[in-house]
């Protein structure tokens, strides 16, 4: 459709911010332990009645949407008409995707609570067929209207009739200059499933034929090591264990470097060549192009994290001294410098914390948050079968649901909780706010909300810390999220930009070419007195973003924004909370940049992430001082 919407789902998975994925990963239960889906009390679940009250309800809105596919041929050719017929199918085209959303939404929520249930699973596999044909049904629309003459469209822009829909239609002319002819485009759309073929052949080789072998755990128990428990293993105590963990796993990617190589530069050549196609003046000016981003923004991230590297050098340091190494390695940089605070909270306990953390927001944010995290928005525990990890799933019409697989022993749980409520709230503001074309707010601008609640939550247990250990150990965690989120995505940018300009400027990317860019890149981003092991150069192979590029830096606007935001909140009084407010109420009514300078931070300015990486250095320090 023409502005068909995949499912927005907000997940929090492991702890390289490897996304859509981000978050702390849970460890494994002993399935043994775990209540069947049927035993968990309903209060502990999430009621999905605000999209159906039951299947029946939902079976009939499925069939309701079915019945929509044949209708898009009625306009099929007539979309230039009139001004008329244009309001009248895009209304038509609005409609069938709300519906859509609703319908998705339910069937995908179903799945998560237990992935053994072979009803939910029909129920989405039966929808996910019908978004298709959907798809298809609708694919006209947009060569039909990029087709219209400019002056034809800018006419009808100016129309009070199209009113509702002008950045709709904004946002697709704005293509104009990088669509083809219908030929043209019909050859790019066949080569679709082609284009796929480097990042399905990474995920091939890493989830299925790379073969780790086996290794024993500081507990003396042999397992076999896997992309799962990699880094579940640099966690551990054990010196030992983790070198091991790090050489072993390193030694497949080692055994298969040509093989890989050979398919990242497939991946970086078909950026190259889709963005030349196009009339790109690179493949990252076409990666930046649907937010509206300009370069400088980019750019401006590298040189104001390469700026403030010395602190992340001394956080290294600190690091090591703490840990009492003579040197330190990447295995060295997972496991805890202190370890775990024996904090306990109940499911309510955590909520109150969060809500106390998000007082600064207002008494009408934390209102209606403390109605869903109280009420039953949340699927609280695990069960048998329910996905893992966590995750925020917002729709217009339902409530914004989270999933949770809540331990009251683990602290980042609580954090966790934050992180989800942030993404909820983004939702439930706009979908309040905005009408349903403009509600879906863009990745850009999607973990602003979410980890700003993971500041606030941050500054409010730093603050009622009860000892020295407690703050210190909060120090470190937050820490290491700004130099995951902001540093080492940063650098991952980095490398995407120097191997895609290498390959435009007709530079050989090879095991030998692709390795030195990343070993140089480490070399600057850990500093001159961090082991360097020769397997770590090979990293750049198994990062799964860079088969798909130009994505993290997000990551790491979106802390820094976050950062800058939170304090600006925290410091601000009304003003800024009613701007941060607005920010969230915006949904893509405007462009990402726009909202964000709207809410008081400018991401074109390497201001903000001077600032994130000011506090980064300021926090080392007491760290150092601390320990």
């Amino acid at each position: 459709m023409v502005g068909h919407r995949p499912l927005r789902i907000h997940t929090q998975s492991a702890n390289s911010h490897i996304k859509h994925l981000h978050t702390m990963a849970n460890p494994p239960v002993v399935p043994e332990a775990l209540p069947t889906r049927d035993q968990v009390p309903p209060s502990d679940t999430w009621d999905l009645s605000s999209l159906y009250s039951d299947v029946a309800a939902w079976d009939r809105d499925l069939s309701a949407l079915q019945q929509r596919i044949p209708e898009f041929e009625s306009y099929r050719g007539r979309l230039t008409e009139s001004p008329e017929v244009l309001l009248q199918f895009l209304e038509f085209d609005t409609a069938t995707d709300r519906l859509s959303e609703r319908v998705g939404t339910y069937a995908f929520l179903r799945t998560t609570e237990d992935q053994a249930n072979s009803d939910a699973q029909a129920m989405y596999a039966r929808y996910q067929s019908v978004a298709v044909k959907l798809a298809s049904a609708a694919s006209f629309a947009r060569p039909e209207l990029l087709a219209m003459p400019a002056d034809k469209m800018q006419q009808w822009l100016e129309d009070k009739r199209l009113a509702s829909f002008r950045r709709v239609l904004e946002q697709i002319v704005r293509y104009r200059p990088h669509t083809l002819g219908d030929k043209e485009e019909q050859l790019l759309a066949m080569q679709g499933e082609m284009a796929q073929a480097a990042n399905n052949a990474f995920r091939q080789l890493l989830d299925a034929d790379l073969k780790f072998g086996l290794i024993t755990d500081s507990r003396g128990r042999q397992q076999e090591l896997t992309n799962a428990n990699f880094i579940q293993l640099l966690h551990e105590p054990d010196r030992t264990v983790r070198a091991t963990a790090f050489r072993q796993y390193y030694s497949q990617f080692k055994a298969h470097e040509n093989t890989l190589a050979a398919t990242l530069a497939g991946s970086i050549h078909r950026d190259v060549y889709y963005a030349r196609v196009r009339g790109y003046d690179s493949s990252l000016a076409a990666a930046l192009f649907p937010d509206h981003v300009p370069a400088a923004v980019y750019h401006n991230l590298i040189a104001a994290v390469r700026s403030q590297l010395p602190a992340v050098h001394h956080f290294y340091d600190v690091r090591r001294r703490k840990m009492g190494l003579d040197q330190i390695h990447h295995y060295d940089t997972y496991v805890p410098i202190l370890s775990s605070l024996e904090k306990h909270h109940t499911w309510d306990e955590a909520v109150e914390t969060v809500l106390a953390s998000l007082q600064p927001l207002g008494s009408e944010y934390t209102g209606a948050l403390a109605d869903g995290l109280r009420g039953r928005w949340c699927d609280r525990y695990p069960n048998r079968g329910k996905q893992s990890g966590a995750f925020s799933c917002g729709s217009f019409d339902g409530d914004p649901y989270i999933l949770m697989n809540y331990r009251p022993d683990v602290l980042n749980d609580v954090f966790t909780l934050a992180h989800e409520a942030g993404h909820s709230m983004h939702s439930f503001y706009a979908a309040a706010t905005q009408p349903f074309q403009y509600y879906n707010y863009s990745i850009f601008v999607a973990e602003v909300a979410s980890t700003f609640n993971e500041q606030l939550l941050t500054d409010y247990l730093l603050e009622h810390a009860v000892d020295d250990r407690e703050r210190a150990y909060l120090i470190n965690q937050e820490l290491d999220s700004i130099r995951a989120t902001i540093v080492r995505q940063t650098m991952f940018a980095e490398f995407e930009l120097q191997t895609h300009t290498m390959a435009e400027a007709g530079e050989p990317l090879t095991v030998a070419s692709l390795q030195d860019v990343y070993r140089r890149l480490l070399k600057d981003y850990f500093g001159p007195d961090f082991q360097i092991d020769p397997e770590l150069s090979l990293e750049c192979f198994r990062i799964p973003h860079f088969y798909r590029a130009f994505y993290v830096y997000k990551y790491a606007t979106g802390l820094s924004a976050a950062i800058a935001l939170s304090q600006r909140v925290l410091q601000g009084g009304p003003a800024a909370l009613a701007d941060y407010v607005q920010f969230l109420r915006g949904g893509c009514s405007q462009d990402p940049l726009d909202l964000l300078r709207n809410a008081g931070v400018d991401m074109e300015q390497p201001a903000p992430v001077a600032a994130a990486l000011k506090r980064f250095g300021d926090l080392v320090t007491e760290l150092d001082r601390l320990l």
